[in-house]
């Protein structure tokens, strides 16, 4: 310290040495998980970083009610928490569920990709109860009149796969009910469930006029959004639906979400944010290249960056107003510097400009610090070598 001090004319050529070296000490992650994780770290920069939303969430689900965010998570009963700001602080208020879901299928008690919506002065949460590989799954619902606290319904079945009532209904019998979002048709008003994962990917049906059963239920007029042929696995989930002058926007998670511990998919394999649009709520829908998403399209809008963001997916839209409020792109993603691990999944959000009636993330920040150094010293042998031949110029000169 006291050489840096004395040689205080120096400090430009030791911030470049900093600058160089900085990249190389950040770029291994706080858990060291072998050869294998470089591969992380072979990411675009294209895309913008994550305005860090400084809560740890999967699946976030936020809403905003009377001038303030209300964020739903997977999680234990669904929590609840709510923010005047979507980067926090955030107040935990409770959670959608007093206890385990009715549902009795997997993870009753921690339900997962809840999405809430609200009509009529009635909120209603969306939520998944499933096993992870199984297609023995439930989207269920849950309904309150206020987020100050209150009490929620548990109504249930909204659809099942593989077992339980109505499950032996078509297209129940090939998908999979989980990931559920809800979209609105602009001119009849009708609401739509849209769900799926892997199994023949995303679908939509028809809600009925209660929002917590699927309109002509034995029989219902359910469409095939999104598809990849030809592919052993189908990795598309997550899906979300938005509006905005006169297009639909199907948006979807891409490839591997999670639980990555001693292995990385091949890069670009992992989580990614792709979309696609139609004129119609139903679809078909296509990406900015013109391919059907039931052709495995799909324009890539927000993927991992900078070495830094990770998979990031699980996401939803928050429509602006096209004017002083552009629409919000928000989502989970794994922070590099934190690690990898399911629980350590982190809110991030950007703002989105449309090139061509196409959304493009803008904004971003580090959500971790600048600072060289700060993850520990594990440079390759080269690189200490740099950064001492640079020490060692400023005392010598």
């Amino acid at each position: 310290m006291y050489i840096i001090i004395s040689k205080m004319h120096h400090l430009p050529l030791l911030s470049i040495i900093i600058a160089i070296a900085a990249p190389l000490v950040g770029a291994v992650p706080a858990q060291d998980l072998g050869h294998n994780a470089k591969q992380v770290y072979q990411t675009t920069d294209k895309f913008p970083l994550a305005n860090p939303g400084n809560i740890a969430a999967h699946d976030p689900n936020i809403i905003l009610h009377d001038q303030h965010y209300y964020l739903f998570k997977g999680g234990i009963n669904i929590p609840i928490l709510k923010s005047a700001n979507i980067s926090g602080p955030w107040e935990q208020l409770g959670t959608v569920l007093a206890g385990d879901s009715i549902i009795p299928k997997g993870n009753q008690s921690r339900p997962w990709a809840p999405t809430t919506i609200e009509k009529n002065g009635t909120f209603y949460c969306y939520y998944t109860v499933s096993a992870k590989g199984s297609r023995n799954s439930a989207i269920g619902v849950a309904t309150t009149t206020a987020l100050d606290g209150s009490p929620w319904t548990d109504h249930g079945v909204v659809i099942n796969t593989g077992n339980g009532a109505g499950s032996e209904v078509w297209p129940y019998t090939i998908t999979n009910a989980i990931d559920a979002s809800v979209s609105v048709d602009q001119d009849s008003g009708q609401t739509y469930l849209n769900y799926g994962s892997f199994w023949q990917d995303i679908w939509q049906v028809p809600l009925a006029d209660d929002l917590r059963s699927v309109k002509d239920a034995d029989a219902p007029d359910a469409v095939q959004l999104t598809f990849i042929p030809h592919a052993k696995s189908k990795p598309e989930e997550g899906s979300w639906m938005s509006f905005r002058e006169g297009f639909y926007y199907l948006w979807f998670s891409h490839g591997n979400c999670c639980n990555f511990k001693d292995r990385f998919p091949a890069r670009g394999k992992e989580y990614s944010i792709r979309v696609g649009r139609s004129k119609n709520v139903r679809g078909p829908f296509e990406d900015r290249k013109g391919k059907s998403l039931l052709d495995g399209g799909g324009t890539v809008v927000y993927g991992s960056n900078h070495g830094v963001v990770y998979a990031p997916g699980g996401l939803g839209v928050l429509a602006g107003n096209n004017d002083s409020m552009p629409d919000i792109l928000y989502y989970h993603y794994l922070n590099t510097s934190t690690g990898f691990k399911h629980g350590q999944a982190q809110l991030g959000w950007n703002y989105l400009n449309y090139e061509d009636g196409w959304p493009v993330p803008i904004g971003g920040q580090n959500a971790t610090t600048s600072a060289a150094f700060v993850y520990g010293p594990r440079l390759p042998g080269w690189g200490y070598l740099v950064v001492i031949f640079g020490l060692l110029l400023c005392i010598w000169s």
